[in-house]
């Protein structure tokens, strides 16, 4: 498939809050000294998608479960997916189920590896959709919702440390996803101006060949997720210290190699 243009805004206007000064009791320090420093790891993340479910106020986050999102915009040109789209008040719940099967951390570069599964995700909002998927055209407005099962998330996100207030904070610089899906159902109202047999055959039809269907629309749902993970990642650890998640993490200054 040539790929020629995805974009994929998402607004969560979050303000700058204060940064935790002592740690909160939903995270659980670990060594990268200790050598079940993964399985620590894996639990801390844990917890930590716990407290995010309901979302921290503290420092202006929202809950992760549900989440809104107030508009996402796609663009894509040639191939099988052809879509110019924009989805407003959008809901996604599911993300408070996450397990967290590996975390991994760098010990030079400090980057993440998280892999997790989320048993059902369910995005529901308000489409305005004009292209085609799987060479079918599509022109639409109305209500959808997508639901992928069983999904299995492999996580990269680039970091760099930096220091602020006596404290060393990762700076998540990008997100990198691939994922794994056991299932999709999805349902667009109102197509082609709500006749309702071309309608339902569409729809009977994207969902009974929901493999191909996904595999097409991989390139914006992986983006779409990045851009979720990103904007929660960096309002996250912009507000609580690394040494709070790694008791040795060690950070080298510009100034005088001072390490913490």
């Amino acid at each position: 498939m040539q790929f020629q243009l995805l974009i994929v805004t998402m607004v969560l206007h979050f303000s700058t809050a204060e940064h935790y000064k002592t740690k909160p009791s939903f995270v659980k320090t670990c060594l990268k000294s200790d050598p079940e420093f993964d399985e620590c790891s894996r639990d801390a993340v844990q917890q930590l998608f716990v407290a995010l479910g309901p979302g921290l106020p503290e420092i202006d986050m929202p809950p992760l479960d549900p989440l809104k999102i107030p508009k996402i915009r796609i663009l894509q040109g040639e191939g099988p997916v052809n879509v110019n789209a924009a989805l407003d008040d959008v809901t996604v719940t599911g993300f408070g189920k996450t397990e967290v099967l590996i975390s991994q951390v760098d010990g030079k570069t400090y980057n993440f590896y998280t892999k997790v599964r989320v048993p059902k995700i369910r995005i529901e909002g308000t489409y305005d959709l004009k292209g085609k998927i799987l060479l079918i055209p599509l022109v639409g407005r109305g209500n959808c919702w997508f639901e992928p099962t069983n999904m299995t998330i492999d996580i990269v996100s680039d970091v760099k440390l930096y220091e602020k207030d006596d404290f060393v904070f990762f700076n998540v610089t990008a997100a990198h996803v691939k994922y794994n899906i056991g299932g999709l159902k999805l349902r667009m109202n109102n197509l082609f101006d709500g006749i309702d047999s071309l309608e339902d055959s569409t729809n009977a039809y994207l969902n009974a060949n929901w493999r191909p269907v996904s595999e097409s629309l991989r390139p914006i749902l992986s983006k779409t997720i990045e851009d979720i993970l990103i904007t929660f990642l960096q309002q996250l650890f912009h507000n609580l210290p690394a040494n709070f998640m790694i008791g040795d993490v060690k950070y080298s200054s510009k100034k005088g190699d001072k390490k913490v």
